[in-house]
């Protein structure tokens, strides 16, 4: 790994197509407006038509050359995600680089998806768990190896998967940090068990995950507010940093022929809130194959999503056999 890695080391895309979710701000937007600086056409996948139009002027008036578009896609509608995926499979026969970093963080009351579940871990993980299903007939048909980001969070060190109240039913059981840190947790378990998955199914993915560290953007305002900072443990002005570094290890995860499949990425400096590119420690429970090879499993019923098996006409449904994990020796515990 480059000793310190920047856009400039970001190769050219040229002739690769791009997904981002979340991409009409923050990190998303520095994602999204990144690669296709870099020369990838880029999706911005977002419920925000008029934030999506407002990006799509931004990233031009940097670089007029730019291929950018916008599909609508809800993550807290299982509808509108079936609908994105068909939406892109009417513009195009393939995927390069998919980038699962939309999410909403600690939000103070209990609220629900369309279909009934926990907003935190419908949004941020299953939402991206039925997307990565839907797209995966595309990212299997790309020349060469696509790769799938998916954004986790430090605070996944926290999480734990509470499979007897995924949704935070029980009485007073509902807290916004505990409820978060779950579906950041979840975030690694799927990453990792995507790996596993490719590996033994011939996919021919690169799964990785990627953190920003502690970035100032929208998601803070949105949810948590001011407070964060004192949550994390830290002062924004000393160990935050903003959303252009907090995207450069979603972007080496994508993007740099360092990245390993199964790789964790963020920044190293002041326990990975801030600073240079490098592996992010692993939480033991993200590493934990019974809770990840459990959590696929409740996350495809609670989608409604078949995975499939790789074939001309992607049909049929994975068997029980689980991968064997040949990458995931890089995880750094």
């Amino acid at each position: 790994m480059p000793s310190k890695w920047t856009l400039k080391d970001i190769p050219s895309l040229a002739g690769k197509i791009a997904v981002v979710t979340g991409a009409t701000s923050g990190i998303g937007f520095e994602v999204a407006a990144a690669l296709a600086g870099a020369g990838a056409r880029v999706i911005l996948a977002s419920r925000n038509e008029a934030k999506a139009l407002v990006a799509i002027d931004k990233i031009k008036d940097d670089n007029s050359e730019s291929l950018v578009t916008y599909i609508p896609l809800d993550l807290t509608s299982l509808e509108s995600i079936e609908d994105f995926a068909q939406d892109f499979g009417d513009q195009f026969d393939k995927l390069d680089i998919l980038v699962n970093n939309a999410g909403v963080m600690a939000i103070p009351d209990r609220k629900l998806t369309t279909d009934g579940i926990e907003l935190q871990f419908g949004t941020n993980h299953l939402g991206h768990y039925a997307l990565t299903c839907r797209l995966l007939q595309y990212l299997v048909s790309t020349t060469g190896i696509s790769r799938v980001v998916t954004v986790s969070s430090r605070v996944a060190r926290s999480g734990k998967i509470q499979f007897d109240d995924l949704m935070a039913e029980k009485k007073k059981a509902y807290k916004a940090y505990r409820a978060y840190a779950q579906s950041k947790l979840a975030n690694l378990l799927f990453a990792f068990e995507l790996q596993r998955k490719s590996d033994s199914r011939g996919w021919g993915l690169m799964s990785l995950a990627a953190h920003p560290g502690f970035a100032k953007t929208d998601l803070m305002k949105n949810g948590p507010g001011e407070s964060c900072c004192f949550r994390m443990g830290c002062c924004s002005c000393v160990c935050g940093q903003s959303a252009s570094r907090g995207a450069l290890p979603i972007l080496f995860a994508a993007t740099s022929d360092d990245a390993l499949p199964g790789g964790y990425y963020g920044p190293k400096g002041c326990s990975e809130l801030k600073g240079k590119v490098g592996k992010a420690k692993v939480p033991k429970r993200a590493a934990n194959l019974g809770d990840a090879d459990k959590l696929w499993e409740v996350s495809a019923e609670l989608t409604k999503t078949a995975w499939p098996t790789v074939g001309i006409n992607m049909v049929g449904m994975e068997d029980d056999a689980r991968g064997g994990g040949e990458h995931m020796d890089n995880i750094e515990l």
